[in-house]
């Protein structure tokens, strides 16, 4: 019934507790979950909960937030992707966002590295021919900007993809839009202070909308502050489904829809 296209499990938060977590699943009906990879390192144990259960796959790639780790080639990610329950590549994209603070008082200048990994996952899933999963946070026009200059447009040869736990402006989501992506909300949209982003989940159209939890983080209300789990998504179908004026049911089956066109049919069940 419902798919949650984002979540960690492979996370020491969650990883721990596979077993209840999948009974919890099943029990609210999460019927899909998508195990998304932030290092080249974690990898294998991404991709080991993919092929270990049934109703799960993955990505891979480097959050754009991760430093000292191992930096992919475009061939290390067209590689990986090839192997068995691997549906995307990322997450992916620019993070500027406390630098102050979070990066050492760097500027946005110095954070070519960054755009230059966004670019190698552009062209890695281009060439395999698998949707991108991005992660886009202060740091909008330049994620924009790099999409476009690398052909990212909607036309023959894009690898199209998805922004996922959307948190920025309408005007964003429509540049988005504009150039083939898909929007997925989380958590975030049930909270008080997000009206706004309530209104983008109301202006997405109905084939470009998705949900997920990015568990074990951005917990939905009620559960706001406590680990998250696939298992709350539908909270998170509840409130798009209240801002749409459809029913739980109506966004289940759309945004599991929509998980299944912008994988191209790789995932199934």
């Amino acid at each position: 019934m419902f798919t949650d296209s984002h979540c960690h499990l492979n996370f020491p938060e969650l990883s721990a507790n596979l077993p209840a977590i999948q009974a919890a699943m099943a029990e609210a009906q999460v019927t899909r979950a998508l195990c998304i990879s932030c290092t080249m390192e974690e990898f294998p144990e991404v991709h080991a909960l993919a092929m270990a259960y049934d109703n799960l796959w993955c990505t891979v790639g480097v959050h754009p937030d991760t430093e000292h780790m191992t930096e992919p080639s475009v061939q290390d990610l067209v590689e990986r992707a090839a192997l068995p329950r691997v549906v995307g590549i990322g997450e992916t994209g620019l993070d500027y966002y406390g630098m102050e603070e979070r990066k050492g008082g760097r500027t946005i200048a110095d954070m070519q590295w960054q755009r230059e990994r966004f670019r190698t996952h552009i062209r890695a899933a281009q060439q395999c021919g698998k949707p991108l999963v991005i992660h886009t946070r202060a740091a909008q026009e330049d994620t924009i900007r790099i999409l476009k200059e690398e052909g990212e447009d909607g036309s023959a040869g894009s690898a199209g993809g998805v922004f996922h736990c959307f948190t920025e402006s309408l005007e964003v989501a429509k540049q988005a839009l504009d150039l083939g992506f898909y929007i997925s909300f989380s958590g975030i949209v049930t909270f008080k202070s997000a009206q706004y982003l309530r209104d983008v989940a109301a202006f997405v159209p109905a084939d470009r909308l998705l949900i997920e939890t990015d568990s074990p983080y951005l917990a939905p209300m009620p559960y706001r502050g406590k680990t998250n789990s696939p298992a709350y998504v539908p909270f998170v179908a509840r409130q798009v489904a209240q801002v749409r004026g459809l029913s739980e049911q109506e966004v289940a089956d759309i945004t599991s829809h929509n998980f299944d066109q912008l994988f191209k049919g790789v995932v199934t069940g």
